[in-house]
């Protein structure tokens, strides 16, 4: 089996720097992708209060942990804040409801999961008569500060953001008793992230790479878009190396020194995107692949029924 190298987070702990990614993974479906990984050998696992299927993957990792396949302190489980759950005295509770659903005493990450908050204390999404999204105008500095508390009670060990911008980033480190860990952002081949990934390496925060397949079933996907994956660049480089392309946008974060998270439900799929420790791209390769950008945000939370972009804290009007 092979062995996933661990990157040390700025508090002294480590995260194994493969994971799974469970964002739109079907319940009924994630358990077993679950138990499958952890038969693989992945002990990185990646959630969320919003996408719906804690209690499932926690079902998984239960199951392995009461089989003696792993002990819970061999795993290293993330989850997120949702954005209705900003205002401080949510945050602690809200976590609470995330541990319950994950079978699990405490996680090893906890990560607020984007900078703006929505209204509270009614559904995920709140939309007005118009289908538009309720914002709050919670600061997330003062969200900040509540999970903090949580690992002074215990319940994380380290805590992080997601989908925050260099500006943001840099408010958060500047109010913090408790530096970020992380930031989790979108990161593949058409939105490399050069810049904001060398300035979260001059503060020491890791980056962790989300939809770095491109995530080519996104709900919102259209048969126009163009797909990563199927990008005959890309597979120009996987045919040199006899790997697939998924193996070559795995192992192009990895070598960037990034945290990677790709999501399948597929034993076969997740075997593979597990199986990346046998080869090295090039520093060519890598400058290759890095000519590919093209700023393809394909998680903008703009536009249509989910558009945030006029949230005071919305990340992405920045450069970077």
């Amino acid at each position: 089996m092979a062995s996933v190298p661990y990157i040390t987070f700025n508090n002294g702990q480590k995260i194994p720097q493969l994971g799974l990614g469970t964002w739109n993974s079907p319940v009924g479906q994630v358990t077993q992708a679950v138990k499958d990984a952890i038969d693989i050998g992945y002990r990185h696992f990646d959630c969320a209060y919003v996408y719906g299927n804690e209690a499932e993957v926690g079902t998984g990792i239960n199951a392995k942990i009461t089989e003696g396949v792993v002990k819970r302190e061999d795993l290293f489980i993330t989850s997120k804040l949702w954005n209705t759950f900003h205002r401080p005295d949510l945050v602690i509770p809200s976590l609470k409801k995330t541990l319950e659903n994950l079978g699990t005493p405490y996680l090893d990450l906890y990560l607020i999961h984007w900078p703006f908050a929505y209204k509270e204390d009614g559904d995920l999404f709140p939309k007005d008569e118009n289908d538009k999204i309720l914002f709050s105008d919670v600061d997330y500095v003062d969200t900040w500060k509540e999970m903090e508390k949580a690992v002074e009670l215990g319940l994380v060990k380290s805590i992080g953001i997601s989908n925050f911008n260099a500006a943001q980033t840099k408010r958060i480190v500047e109010a913090s008793t408790i530096k970020p860990v992380t930031n989790q952002v979108e990161c593949h081949p058409y939105l490399t992230q050069q810049k904001l990934s060398a300035y979260l390496k001059s503060l020491d925060i890791v980056l962790t790479a989300y939809s770095p397949l491109g995530s080519p079933n996104r709900p919102w996907v259209t048969a126009d878009d163009p797909v990563v994956l199927e990008d005959p660049k890309v597979l120009a480089i996987a045919a040199k190396f006899n790997k697939t392309p998924a193996q070559i946008l795995i192992r192009y974060q990895i070598q960037r020194g990034h945290v990677v998270i790709p999501k399948s439900v597929t034993k076969e799929r997740i075997a593979t995107n597990f199986n990346v420790f046998d080869f090295e791209l090039s520093d060519a390769d890598i400058a290759e692949i890095n000519t590919f950008e093209c700023n393809g945000r394909i998680c903008p939370m703009a536009g249509e029924s989910l558009d945030s972009s006029a949230h005071r804290d919305y990340p992405f009007h920045d450069e970077y």
